[in-house]
């Protein structure tokens, strides 16, 4: 999957998977283990944070959308988006790149390494899996799922409803990964699965 004539002395390892999967858990795993990941979740946290690089160009596209100290409100975002049919693309069109060019500086950062990760939510759908060597999908039965997502404060049905029907399938996902965890087995299942991948990537075991 990766770009043709890139450094293959390092494996880039995309992470994913849809909400509830146990995607930020699993990138904690490989943290701990010892392995440079990158969280795409906290670098849009920081471009929304109050000065951050997107936020004055988030409440010029979407009015309202700011909270008073200049930080993005993302339930006020979330709203819009879901009032707009639009308004995401438009989002994504301001949000994207920049969370790309975080990406390149943690690569370059990391060049050293024998492993990193790429802890991306929408990884197949940006199409950050083509700057990849592998793809690992966290998965778990449907009612897992269900069960996890709104067992999160403030989440509801329709919320949930909503977040799926804007993901790619966990299907699909599955399908186009090159490794796949199932997450519903355990805590102690899926650390044990990622050491061995570790192990097998970095030619450590």
């Amino acid at each position: 999957m990766s770009e043709p004539g890139r450094d293959q002395s390092r494996v880039v390892l995309g992470l994913t998977g849809s909400i509830g999967m146990g995607k930020s858990a699993t990138a904690g795993l490989f943290a701990k283990h010892g392995i440079p990941v990158y969280d795409a979740d906290a670098a849009v946290h920081r471009l929304y944070a109050a000065g951050g690089a997107v936020a004055q160009a988030i409440g010029k596209t979407f009015p309202g959308s700011l909270k008073p100290d200049g930080a993005v409100d993302r339930d006020q975002l979330r709203q819009i988006i879901l009032d707009q049919p639009d308004a995401l693309r438009r989002l994504e069109a301001l949000v994207h790149p920049l969370v790309r060019n975080e990406n390149r500086a943690f690569l370059e950062q990391h060049a050293n390494a024998s492993l990193v990760v790429l802890d991306v939510p929408l990884l197949f759908e940006t199409g950050a899996d083509k700057r990849c060597d592998a793809v690992l999908v966290v998965s778990a039965p449907s009612e897992v799922q269900r069960a996890r997502v709104l067992a999160r404060p403030g989440m509801t049905q329709a919320a949930f409803d909503t977040i799926i029907a804007k993901q790619m399938p966990d299907a699909e996902k599955r399908f186009r990964a090159d490794i796949v965890i199932d997450t519903s087995l355990g805590f102690a299942h899926a650390e044990a699965e990622i050491v061995a991948l570790i192990a097998r990537l970095t030619d450590s075991g």
